[in-house]
């Protein structure tokens, strides 16, 4: 992990012994920012961290709890460290998006955990490190909750702040989270030093019927475009490149606040911060991204010609029991008009199959989707039958091994559209990001092109290269001369 600059704040907790920190993150990058900011916090607190969970004295784990897979591994790693802090006597901290969910099973279930903070509960991270156990009781399990307004929820008084200092249980889709990090708020970055994610707003106002991140998360809330862009200078400085803007819905990014427009304002803005060469946006929403933002978009400087739309399914009967926005045609537009205005754009899209409901039909219409738009880079997942979702009224009619069956035929669509399109690739010249050596191979780097996301999309690796001459974070140009499967082989043009 690369050490973060330490920034002038208040650190009420300072009289508490300093500790060593294993930290350990699940899910997505939004939970990473969440990460970051806790380690962060603690290091400027005084606290070490460490790479090393045997030798920890505190072992955190901040969860994600989005589907039934990442509550398993969440669940398996907590019980993993429960292990270990038997074997080495240490303290283990659950956070994130399982703690919020499920705080009292936890701490029921697993009584090794010491202290249980949720999603809006990121701020007490210090109090939970306190070795006193009296003092963990009484503040950092479960330390504060964030409520929102009764009025606004249309709930009675008795969801009102809890007026004692002793904080109270929270209830589950009526006190949400309001925390929301800014550009003074320290980081300690988890990512490679030269990309980094940059959280532009938390929570969801949607009411997907498969989703629950609304209730894990709090309303949607936007950060001030100032805020974003100091925080963007002072990564910047730190040595990123690549700016990877991230929210639940980032295309609505200051309709809360009331402000017109505030995305492509806030692209302009990031145009002029020096140090930045990418700027990458993720998680858009098909009915927010505005022509505005497209145009922003494709007069950046900076911005990288990168749709990343998940639209989950492209059957209208599908699509309305989802109780997702728009249609097959209404989504066939939007792209031609994307493409329109950007000719060289990359889309990235995610589906779900398996919604309950869902006929052969409706995956034909999936499938003719695909084929019709051919789009660069899709995931798909299958449908998870999560409680506290309105979908879970539903009947899950669709066999799991049926489930998979779907998912195996849109990924093996998708790949011969991959194949055909990376084939045309061959022979062309582009950008590429330098991230580093390759995990898999000696002495040979990797990189990705603008039209590549870290972590979820394909790499380049890069050949008739000299190791010694190449660092993360440089950019080069490259001509594409081989495809592999899903991933590029470049070399540099001298």
């Amino acid at each position: 992990m690369a050490t973060g600059v330490a920034l002038p704040i208040p650190v009420p907790w300072v009289r508490f012994p300093a500790v060593k920190i294993g930290f350990i993150s699940l899910g997505c990058p939004k939970n990473l920012v969440d990460s970051e900011v806790m380690l962060g916090t603690a290091e400027q607190a005084g606290h070490e961290i460490t790479t090393d969970a045997d030798g920890a004295d505190v072992v955190i784990v901040n969860t994600c709890a989005f589907i039934d897979r990442a509550k398993q591994e969440s669940i398996d790693t907590i019980l993993e460290m429960a292990e270990k802090k038997k074997a080495t006597g240490g303290r283990l901290v659950v956070t994130g998006c399982l703690a919020e969910r499920y705080r009292a099973n936890l701490q029921q279930e697993i009584p090794e955990i010491d202290a249980v903070l949720g999603t809006g509960d990121v701020p007490g991270i210090l109090a939970a490190l306190a070795p006193d156990t009296a003092t963990r009781a009484t503040t950092a399990a479960p330390l504060t909750f964030y409520r929102r307004d009764p009025a606004a929820a249309g709930a009675s008084p008795s969801h009102a702040p809890a007026s004692s200092s002793q904080p109270t249980a929270p209830v589950f889709g009526v006190d949400l989270p309001t925390y929301l990090y800014d550009a003074d708020t320290p980081r300690r970055l988890a990512t490679p030093g030269h990309y980094a994610y940059l959280k532009i707003a938390e929570g969801c106002d949607y009411k997907c019927a498969f989703c629950v991140i609304p209730k894990m998360r709090g309303h949607y809330r936007s950060r001030a475009v100032d805020s974003v862009v100091e925080e963007a200078r002072r990564l910047a400085a730190r040595g990123v490149k690549e700016l990877l803007l991230i929210s639940q819905d980032t295309t609505f990014y200051g309709i809360d606040r009331g402000e017109r427009d505030a995305l492509p304002r806030l692209i302009r803005a990031l145009d002029g911060v020096e140090g930045i060469e990418w700027v990458r946006l993720l998680y858009l929403y098909p009915t927010t991204i505005t022509d505005a933002t497209i145009e922003a978009m494709a007069t950046s400087r900076k911005t990288v010609r990168y749709i990343d739309l998940p639209l989950q399914h492209a059957s209208d009967a599908v699509l309305k029991r989802m109780k997702r926005p728009g249609t097959r045609a209404s989504y066939e537009r939007l792209l031609a008009r994307i493409r329109a205005a950007m000719p060289d754009v990359t889309l990235r899209t995610t589906f779900i199959v398996g919604f309950p409901g869902e006929t052969e039909d409706d995956v034909e219409a999936l499938l003719g989707f695909i084929r019709t738009v051919g789009f660069d880079h899709v995931g798909v997942f299958t449908y998870s039958h999560e409680e506290d979702t309105s979908a879970f009224a539903l009947v899950d009619d669709v066999p799991a091994a049926e489930k998979a069956r779907r998912q195996r035929r849109v990924m093996a669509l998708q790949k011969k559209i991959v194949a055909a399109r990376q084939k045309s690739r061959v022979g062309t010249r582009t950008r590429l990001l330098v991230d580093g050596p390759s995990a898999e191979h000696d002495w040979v780097f990797t990189g990705r092109l603008p039209g590549q996301a870290p972590d979820i999309d394909p790499q380049v690796y890069l050949t008739e290269a000299d190791p010694a001459a190449l660092a993360p974070g440089q950019l080069l140009d490259v001509e594409i001369v081989g495809a592999q499967g899903y991933d590029l082989v470049a070399r540099p043009i001298v």
